[in-house]
């Protein structure tokens, strides 16, 4: 870690932070140092001048520059957890990874007010880059669009005006543009061909606006590619499965489609034939009820009364023609034609209501024909399936009769047939039994052929679809890698190449022969180990097999002597304390290894100062504390 903290040290001394000499780590930071140190490498790299490089005296100050830091470095890009007691009540390895993560993000080494030095030119060019940088990454518009003004995506350049009258709605008409015009394996009829070359529109000319050109242009592209992706979703879902080609498949899905719309028609015709039919019944019976009278007949045909009258008037004028002058007939008082009126008016009625009466009986009359005509053509169904019944039960008992005189005979023959008929079975069944098995014996090997052509089959399709997905995965992978070179190749063209890097450079190759160094002393220490290892696994089992020599010697003879049996329990003693021994090497060891651990993790938490942080936050709650109460007294004496 000091190497990485010198670099860090070196870096920030290069973008202007006033850094003793005697400072070579992080851990002779003080809370000034941190918080200067992270506002001079945001201004450099956001170009922001707003972040305060001091810590101001109070406490809510002091909270509100940290919390700034912090907001700051998580628009960066910063992942870790991070807030204001970062910066306040610092900790050496989180100011390690912030300053490790700010060092990366230095566009170049430079110094406070180094764009206060630089020469016109130098300005003029670095004018230009962002200028040219701002325009690449912007959205593309075409030409005709960027005449009149387009939407940009922050503030617009000055050459923009967004005025209202500037902008357009998008708005795209749709285009015919010719179908398989490159693909040589379709063959184009004569005549679309020819409407192809001679008759068809430009795209440019089929809009009625010229402006809707680019808008029709781009939502045409997209109802294609949707189309093509909509397909191979289908087909690598259906399609596949099925076993069929592309074009038997679209055969397939057309005849589908053509028998659901033939479906629809025939469902729709017949609901019109039987609302026509319905039309034609309510018509017949508005003509039944014409004719019957029951409406409308007073008003088509004249009554008997205003013929005679008219005939009456009629002689009377002729009569008075003919007498030339002769006196007239004296004419019949209103109450007396009232009264003619009325009575012909109730004869009519009458004779009307006898019509309709009729005309109801023979309704009836027709419905009970219609009924006892059903009645009468089910009993003849019945009576002929009975028929037809009764006469073969007569055929069968007429046979039976004719059989009867002879019946000795008969029975014999008939036994002679039933004989004839059994042996003819088991001849065929015989044959078919030698014609079945080669026929069975050959389904079952087809049909094992198509179960391994169909898992066959089944594994390619498995296989097509895994080809497929890593088909997909691997565009994915290039593009987004191609996407990540474009970005590195344009973060390498903006920065500068005249940055001297000899410094870590040097570095680095100390930090490389001090890694190589430590990577010889750790082989020779692992070599030591297996060394040391290898011997003492050859010692315990020398040990092992001369106190197995031991025990049976000294056992053998301990039968015979005491002494011998009282060397033997000496040597049981000793193997035990030996084992005790090692035993306790090994305890011992293993003490040492946790002894190490625990001095490891408390030179971990003693880094992280968490007593100075405890005392300086117990200082700063006691400040707090102050300021709140002289704000209280200020409130009290302002109130």
């Amino acid at each position: 870690m000091e190497e990485v903290d010198k670099i860090i040290v070196h870096s920030l001394r290069g973008v202007g932070c006033e850094l003793d000499d005697e400072i070579q780590s992080l851990r002779g930071f003080s809370t000034e140092m941190i918080v200067e140190a992270v506002a001079r490498c945001l201004r450099i790299i956001n170009n922001d001048s707003e972040l305060s490089t001091t810590l101001p005296g109070g406490m809510s100050a002091k909270f509100r520059v940290g919390t700034s830091l912090a907001n700051a470095l998580t628009d960066l890009g910063y992942r870790g957890e991070i807030g204001y007691q970062t910066f306040l009540y610092s900790n050496e390895t989180d100011i390690r990874k912030v300053l490790m993560f700010l060092v990366e993000k230095l566009p170049k080494e430079s110094e406070e007010g180094g764009e206060e030095i630089l020469g016109s030119s130098a300005l003029l060019q670095r004018a230009i880059s962002a200028e040219v940088s701002k325009r690449l990454h912007s959205p593309w518009g075409p030409a005709c669009l960027r005449e009149r003004g387009v939407s940009w995506r922050g503030s617009p350049p000055s050459w923009c005006q967004e005025d209202e009258g500037s902008f357009q709605q998008f708005h795209s008409w749709l285009l015919t543009v010719p179908q398989d015009v490159t693909n040589i394996s379709k063959k184009i009829p004569k005549g679309t061909k020819r409407y192809f070359d001679n008759f068809l529109p430009f795209v440019t000319n089929l809009p009625l606006k010229h402006s809707d050109v680019s808008s029709s242009v781009l939502e045409h592209n997209g109802r294609c590619v949707s189309a093509q992706q909509e397909w191979e979703t289908e087909w690598n879902r259906s399609g596949l499965a099925s076993g069929l080609t592309e074009e038997g498949y679209r055969l397939k899905k057309k005849q589908k489609i053509m028998k659901r719309v033939g479906d629809q028609l025939r469902q729709s015709l017949q609901k019109a034939r039987v609302a026509e039919a319905a039309s034609e019944s309510q018509n017949l019976q508005q003509l039944l009820d014409s004719l019957s009278g029951r409406s409308g007949a007073s008003r088509t045909k004249g009554s008997r009364f205003t013929h005679t009258e008219k005939l009456q008037f009629a002689q009377d004028d002729k009569a008075i023609a003919q007498l030339g002058g002769g006196e007239t007939p004296r004419a019949d008082t209103e109450e007396e034609l009232k009264a003619k009126r009325e009575d012909e008016i109730k004869r009519l009625n009458n004779e009307l209501n006898n019509v309709t009466n009729e005309l109801d009986k023979l309704e009836l009359n027709c419905q009970k024909f219609r009924t006892n005509m059903q009645q009468m053509e089910d009993q003849i169904r019945q009576q002929e399936i009975k028929n037809t019944s009764e006469e073969e039960s007569f055929i069968v008992k007429k046979r039976t009769m004719d059989l009867l005189p002879d019946a000795a005979e008969n029975i014999a023959k008939l036994q002679s047939v039933v004989e004839s008929s059994t042996q003819r079975l088991v001849s065929l069944a015989n044959q078919w039994e030698q014609h079945r098995a080669p026929l069975l014996q050959q389904y079952r090997d087809l049909k094992d052929i198509n179960s391994q052509k169909q898992s066959e089959a089944q594994q390619k399709l498995e296989q097509i679809k895994e080809f497929r997905e890593r088909m997909k995965a691997v565009a994915d992978e290039a593009r987004s890698k191609e996407e990540l070179h474009k970005q590195l190749l344009s973060e390498y063209e903006r920065m500068t190449k005249d940055v001297n890097r000899s410094a870590y450079t040097r570095k680095i190759m100390e930090i490389l022969s001090n890694i190589k160094k430590q990577k010889s002393e750790i082989e020779k220490v692992l070599i030591d180990t297996k060394a040391i290892q290898k011997e003492i696994n050859q010692l315990s089992g020398k040990l092992d097999r001369t106190f197995t020599v031991t025990d049976e010697l000294i056992f053998r003879d301990a039968k015979k002597d005491e002494a011998v049996k009282k060397a033997y329990k000496c040597l049981a003693a000793l193997h035990e304390n030996c084992d005790l021994l090692i035993d306790t090497v090994e305890e011992t060891g293993g003490i040492m290894r946790e002894i190490r651990e625990l001095e490891d993790q408390i030179e971990i938490e003693g880094k992280k100062k968490i007593l100075a942080n405890l005392e300086k936050i117990t200082e700063d709650f006691q400040q707090m504390k102050k300021e709140n109460m002289t704000l209280m007294a200020k409130l009290k004496g302002s109130s």
